[in-house]
């Protein structure tokens, strides 16, 4: 069963939106205004999903979802009454998974909830992939430039400096980007 934690943003009650979530058999493990700390109330709840029903996302609101998206992801999906498509984004942009415009029925909260989990995944499985990638391309750089080094302490060309360093690691039985690191800081330290 999926823990909600239920933040209210309008000036109507939440009974409705409780009501509906319970209906549908999911537990609210918490609810509130947001006027809290919503990262700090994240940390002490520990959701697995964060309800927000607002009229119309303010920007204090989009501000807390990037501070949560960031440090504490986790879906987020958006009840609203607003229509306009560039607060969508907007929302979308912050963090938010599902953004539902009018109507709260507990037979359509179940699918709600499935859609928002499934494009939480997929966006983290996205951002994994995309730090991956940005660490490749940091530790490249970082073995070129030990490369560099050596060719320069060596005098020899780029392919007897990579066998160098190829030949350290494996005797060493540590990785490529170990044997750069340790090149660079030699040279750090012998300038």
């Amino acid at each position: 069963m999926l823990k909600i934690l239920l933040i209210n943003d309008t000036s109507k009650k939440l009974g409705r939106l409780r009501t509906a979530l319970s209906e549908a058999g999911f537990e609210v493990i918490d609810e509130s205004g947001l006027t809290i700390d919503l990262p700090a109330r994240v940390e002490a709840v520990r959701p697995d999903v964060l309800l927000i029903d607002t009229d119309s996302p303010s920007r204090d609101v989009l501000e807390q979802v990037v501070l949560l998206s960031r440090n504490q992801p986790r879906p987020i999906v958006m009840f609203t009454d607003e229509h306009d498509p560039a607060v969508m984004r907007q929302a979308i942009k912050a963090g938010v998974s599902a953004y539902i415009v009018e109507g709260i029925q507990s037979q359509r909260l179940q699918p709600i909830m499935e859609v928002a989990m499934a494009r939480f995944e997929s966006d983290q499985q996205l951002r994994a992939q995309l730090q991956a990638r940005e660490q490749q391309i940091a530790e490249r750089k970082r073995i070129e430039m030990a490369k560099g080094l050596l060719m320069k302490m060596k005098g020899c060309d780029e392919e007897a400096a990579h066998t160098l360093m190829r030949r350290q690691a494996m005797s060493k039985q540590q990785k490529l980007i170990q044997v750069a690191e340790q090149v660079i800081a030699m040279s750090e330290l012998l300038e």
